[in-house]
């Protein structure tokens, strides 16, 4: 007998597909974008009107073009060829393109493929992602060489390898070290992700690593941190700290090894988080000699911190993550059920969360943002990660968290944004090339009706909610355009593409996203 198909699953199915891809334009041998106020990347206040020309995607000139309230004279502006492409951004405000330093591309176990990602990456103003270490380095290589080439519509990619991927042998000696770190570089890899080893393989690996001019990033997993945390990997040339595993043992002045519960089990996920959300509370408190110290030589070696806020806030405040407005909209069925509950999925460790766990939590944000705020304050280099695709934390969505979080600890808007910005461009090697609006560089935009210094929760895909004058509730914001390598893409028309992908996977699994333990 044939198999009838449910109408409604036949209306969006023959919707998607005859769906006409028109969100990008471009590139132009000449791009002029005209009127708006520029928030650059390296600090400085915004400036306005200007009119910024690009050519072949180098930006080539930026220029004032009048003043606030003021009519401009055409005659001050810079001319538009024959073949060129003029963007109206009159009123509107222009940062450099965003920096994601720990982006995941989606996960099997998730059930999130790369075009989903993207797009939500694309739509929130990311232009530039750092992959550390996910599906595998063939799997992002791909990737990145079709980006480099603008064949699909994703960020720039820089591929970072976890430590002994596709090794045939368990890596034992300090020379099977070496010949992994230069085979990973002749792969085309931009650097290497650690987790954790012996410290004379971390030590050789980190040394081959730096001498091929690669950098790298650690997460200092709880199974080696205790012979090696952060000051180990920074001393021996690691170049940047993700998350603050192996950050508070460098701060220990009273123990050597966290203070775990005797019936603690590291493959218990609750037990793993649980315990983590203590950890700052152990180690020496802020602006004390030892805290001082460590500080100060962190910054002394240039060491970058990637602290990756969002991705631990469900720990402090479970409710506020799993209720986030877009998770109905964008959050596909698979991903959903993969945060839930579980003994098996990572970061799903909500066995019994409660109370007290989170009271904790609270208080290991509070010492651990004043850690990283100071850090800002003493020059030493910050960046925005988001490593979405766990805890209730959605691609794009999360990133645009990650800024709300790093002004919650204290960073000026302005700060936040280079640290969005320019610094992670510094912290990939890439200042000369992209974190700012700088003549020479390449045309990485974001492009937004309303100003983010004022409220960054219109970076927002979904907005900000505001009042109007007539007493009206309105949505305002989410990122007009998304310009990378040149090409202009409608934000929201990626947005909408999301929703149609994730509508059409509800329909074709009968999903209705209920919270957990309720069962319709």
């Amino acid at each position: 007998m044939r198999k009838l198909i449910p109408v409604s699953i036949f209306i969006i199915t023959f919707f998607f597909s005859q769906l006409t891809f028109s969100q990008s334009e471009g590139p132009f041998k000449q791009l002029i974008i005209r009127g708006v106020t520029l928030i650059n990347g390296n600090g400085a206040p915004p400036i306005g009107p200007v009119d910024i020309v690009v050519e072949n995607n180098i930006i080539k000139k930026i220029t004032v073009v009048g003043y606030p309230g003021v009519k401009i004279d055409p005659k001050n502006r810079p001319k538009l060829n024959a073949s060129g492409k003029e963007l109206d951004a009159n009123g509107m405000f222009l940062l450099p393109g965003f920096i994601d330093m720990h982006g995941h591309i989606g996960g099997e176990a998730q059930g999130a493929d790369w075009e989903y990602v993207f797009k939500l990456w694309m739509a929130h103003g990311i232009t530039t992602v750092r992959e550390p270490s996910g599906r595998g380095l063939d799997y992002a290589l791909d990737l990145k060489k079709r980006s480099a080439k603008n064949e699909i519509i994703a960020p720039r990619i820089l591929a970072y390898t976890g430590f002994g991927e596709g090794s045939e042998i368990e890596i034992t000696t300090e020379e099977q070290a070496r010949e992994w770190v230069r085979d990973n570089a002749e792969k085309g890899a931009d650097g290497i992700k650690f987790f954790g080893a012996e410290p004379h393989i971390m030590k050789a690996a980190l040394e081959e690593n730096n001498s091929l001019g690669l950098r790298s990033a650690m997460h200092h997993a709880q199974m080696s941190v205790a012979r090696w945390n952060v000051l180990n990997s920074a001393r021996s040339g690691l170049t940047s700290l993700e998350h603050w595993y192996g950050l508070p043992e460098a701060l220990f002045d009273d123990r050597t090894v966290q203070n775990y519960p005797l019936d603690y089990n590291y493959n218990n996920e609750q037990d793993r988080f649980g315990e983590a959300g203590r950890l700052w509370k152990q180690a020496a408190a802020p602006y004390s000699n030892h805290w001082n110290k460590v500080m100060n030589e962190l910054i002394e070696l240039d060491f970058t911190l990637d602290p990756t806020f969002n991705i631990y806030e469900a720990s402090r405040d479970l409710q506020r993550a799993r209720r986030a407005e877009w998770h109905e909209d964008y959050t596909l069925p698979s991903l959903w059920n993969y945060y839930q509950p579980s003994k098996i999925s990572h970061g799903s460790y909500w066995h019994f969360w409660g109370t007290e766990e989170e009271v904790a939590w609270k208080e290991n944000y509070r010492l651990w943002m004043a850690f990283v705020n100071e850090y800002k304050n003493r020059g030493g280099r910050v960046t925005a990660g988001s490593d979405s695709g766990f805890i209730f934390q959605l691609y794009g969505f999360a990133y645009i968290r990650e800024l709300e979080l790093l002004r919650e600890a204290g960073f000026h808007p302005l700060e936040v944004i280079r640290t969005a910005t320019l610094n992670g461009a510094e912290a990939l090697g890439m200042a000369d090339k992209i974190g700012s609006v700088e003549v020479g560089k390449y045309a990485d935009f974001v492009i937004i009706e309303e100003n983010p210094l004022s409220n960054l929760k219109v970076l927002y895909g979904t907005g900000a909610i505001k009042l109007t004058e007539e007493n009206e509730v309105v949505r305002v914001g989410g990122v007009k355009y998304t310009i990378k390598d040149g090409i202009i893409y409608d934000a929201k028309q990626l947005l909408r593409e999301v929703k149609i992908m994730v509508d059409k996977a509800k329909v074709e699994e009968n999903f209705k996203l209920l919270q957990p333990g309720i069962k319709n």
